[in-house]
């Protein structure tokens, strides 16, 4: 924001240098950038904050001074003189897009005439870096640097029908602007039109077919609030950036729109003339209040560590324009405490703690010495940072490294693969990144992209996994954010697989016997087939794990396996058991045997293991899957091998080969009976 030091002196009477005055609105947030000469006047650029829309204009930077300063601000009371006609027997308002456009206020002016502005107008703005244009247009940027209210004036005779209508855009609606180039709009942005056709592109520019030329005798004044979020949106769509936009994007105040329109047309009459129709067209002229807040003296000293004088805080907030006033609670002899209500040209001050950086700032900061006291108390670690540090301690624990990528993706066939949700992903109107306009469905495709970027690198042993949001559509709802877990490995499915068990069994303990619990086969078309496996717990998917198909691999030039797994960390977090449970040392010997077996090359480890385990008996306290061998002229076609081992082990008592060998048989017995498999002769 370039400022200029003759100006600021219309609303206030600095008594301090150019140089100390920049360095006190430095201390207080207004950061100085530089100061320049310009025609004698000293210009001087300040950093404003997007929060801080009062300043960008010269009225709130002089109420910054008269604060810093403790001198009286002078805030000028346009009253331009009016006629008899009123405007509303020439000119209509429609608003049909609220939305967008809160309000939508209009003067007119007729019998203008255009020429030069006056040569202490034309100093200011040439000043601040605007090149004077006439005294109509001078007038709106002269109006919208002084308060920060952009406003638009309009060849009243260009407007056809009588009548303003502000509207959303039609979709692919042309619109040329007063740099003379072709947008295509959108149904998301607002337009100001007249009876036929749009007039302006609401907030951001003016348009050619209206604009103000040497020729135009009556005039429309604009002056409107928009919402932010439309304006920025239309604005970097359409890479249309404008200091109205500008403005408009960080919420400026309601209330000041018709000050600004009186104080334009104030300006018109005194350089160009005319005479200025009774009254204004306005679509809304309800007055908006902020919301009040409550303020404590106790807080102000807990939060900035010194203390205040009570006063001095309810005196500064006072001349920020804030309305302070005694709260029940103070008045019947407790503690102090004041109901403060911000200005509406402080659209930031919403809470407790906003006011008193209020008065940290006015009061200076460099008087809060910097071993303050402030007490504080360490944050309880939550249950979900609990289990996500065991997640990451197994995952690294097994080779993995934490990878971090963005949660938008593309639209490739990769970028596709949605085991949590069929429904078609969220897209953004307008990419954030480079080819990537998409919400992420699953963590999959963001792994495969990292384990491609490793491959160009020449690094292709690599194992990776991510802790992040995925984003599953609900109908016209907002999108379910759940927190899920994606890892990928260059190895065999059983790594990912036993990293997941892992953690279930670090998270879980034993599965709760109230929980419903399946482990079922899956077939996706990114996945190998056979080679999928899901959990499912409470009704919802816990996780998954297979190999990625060989056609997805050489579509996407993916070289070597890639075995995937995702767990939804939620469902996880709902189950988990965050305080250890400990199993007493068994004190006596195990026995190990182990079994190879010859059965039907359909046959699955759950259906043997499930054998197995319901014959074995209570000795049986694991079943270690070790191979697979296959041997066709031994075996015969449709065989395999399987290769087990038992761990027999009894908490009472050393086991003998005896009752090892009554387990054994039991096994043996059961998987010929079920499965029809049999033991591999020595």
């Amino acid at each position: 924001m370039l400022v200029s030091w003759d100006w600021l002196a219309d609303y206030v009477k600095i008594d301090r240098s150019v140089d100390a005055m920049a360095s006190l609105w430095a201390m207080s947030g207004l950061n100085h950038e530089s100061t320049e000469w310009i025609e004698g006047d000293a210009v001087i650029d300040l950093e404003v904050t997007s929060n801080r829309a009062d300043c960008l204009g010269h009225i709130g930077v002089a109420r910054e001074a008269s604060v810093l300063c403790e001198r009286p601000l002078l805030v000028p009371d346009p009253q331009p003189l009016t006629g008899a006609t009123h405007v509303r027997t020439l000119l209509q308002v429609e608003n049909r897009f609220v939305g967008a456009c809160p309000r939508y206020t209009a003067r007119v002016l007729r019998g203008v005439r255009i020429g030069p502005s006056p040569e202490w107008m034309a100093k200011r703005l040439r000043a601040i870096g605007i090149k004077p244009i006439n005294n109509v247009v001078d007038a709106t940027n002269y109006v919208m640097m002084e308060c920060g209210q952009p406003l638009h004036a309009f060849d009243l005779a260009q407007i056809r029908g009588g009548k303003i209508i502000v509207r959303p855009a039609f979709d692919k609606e042309n619109f040329v602007a007063i740099d003379h180039r072709t947008y295509v709009l959108d149904s998301g942005m607002v337009v100001i039109a007249d009876a036929e056709r749009a007039l302006a592109l609401g907030g951001v520019m003016g348009g050619v077919d209206s604009e103000v030329s040497d020729s135009t005798r009556d005039l429309l004044i604009e002056s409107a609030s928009f919402v932010p979020m439309s304006i920025r949106r239309a604005s970097r769509k359409l890479k249309l950036h404008s200091p109205s936009s500008h403005r408009f994007e960080r919420k400026i105040d309601p209330n000041q729109v018709d000050w600004a329109s009186r104080r334009c047309c104030e300006l018109i009459l005194q350089s160009a003339g005319g005479e200025l129709l009774d009254g204004i067209a306005d679509s809304d002229p309800t007055v908006h209040r902020m919301a009040p807040c409550t303020l404590r003296a106790s807080q102000v000293t807990r939060v900035l560590g010194i203390e205040v004088p009570w006063d001095t805080s309810r005196l500064i907030l006072e001349r920020l324009g804030c309305h302070v006033e005694e709260s029940e609670a103070s008045s019947s002899g407790q503690a102090e405490m004041v109901r403060v209500t911000p200005p509406t040209f402080r659209q930031d001050l919403t809470r407790e703690v906003d006011l008193i950086e209020e008065i940290a700032r006015i009061y200076g900061y460099d008087r809060i010495p910097e071993n303050a006291m402030v007490p504080m108390v360490a944050s309880m670690r939550r249950p979900k940072d609990h289990v996500l540090g065991t997640v990451r301690q197994i995952a690294c624990a097994a080779g993995f490294d934490e990878s971090l990528t963005p949660s938008l993706i593309g639209k490739s066939q990769v970028d596709r693969i949605s085991p949590w949700s069929g429904e078609e992903a969220l897209t953004t109107m307008t990419p954030l990144l480079e080819g990537a306009s998409v919400l992420r469905r699953s963590l999959i495709p963001s792994l495969i992209a990292a384990r491609l970027h490793n491959q160009s690198q020449s690094n292709r042993d690599v194992r990776l996994f991510e802790i992040a949001n995925v984003y599953l559509p609900h109908g016209n709802a907002l999108p379910f954010e759940h927190v899920h877990l994606g890892m990928i490995a260059e190895s065999d499915v059983r790594l990912v697989r036993g990293v997941l068990e892992e953690i279930l069994h670090r998270s879980w303990g034993i599965i709760p016997t109230e929980l419903q619990w399946t482990e079922d086969e899956v077939s996706w078309d990114f996945l190998e087939p056979g080679s999928g496996i899901a959990w499912s717990a409470g009704g919802h998917m816990l996780a998954w794990v297979g190999a990625l198909s060989k056609s997805v691999s050489q579509s996407i030039k993916l070289e070597g396996a890639a075995a995937l797994g995702e767990m939804n960390l939620d469902v996880l977090l709902k189950h988990a058991r965050l305080v250890p449970r400990v199993q007493g040392v068994v004190p006596y010997p195990a026995i190990h045997r182990d079994l190879n077996l010859v059965v039907d090359e359909s046959l699955k480890w759950k259906s043997l293991r499930d054998v197995i385990a319901s014959s074995a008996g209570p000795l049986c306290v694991d079943i270690q899957f070790q191979e697979i061998y296959r041997d066709p002229q031994k075996d015969g076609e449709g065989k395999k091998r399987v290769l087990l081992g038992l761990v027999l082990q009894s908490d009472r008592e050393t086991l003998r080969s005896q009752q090892a060998d009554s387990v054994v048989a039991n096994v043996l017995a059961a998987c010929e009976q079920n499965l029809g498999a049999r033991l591999l002769a020595q």
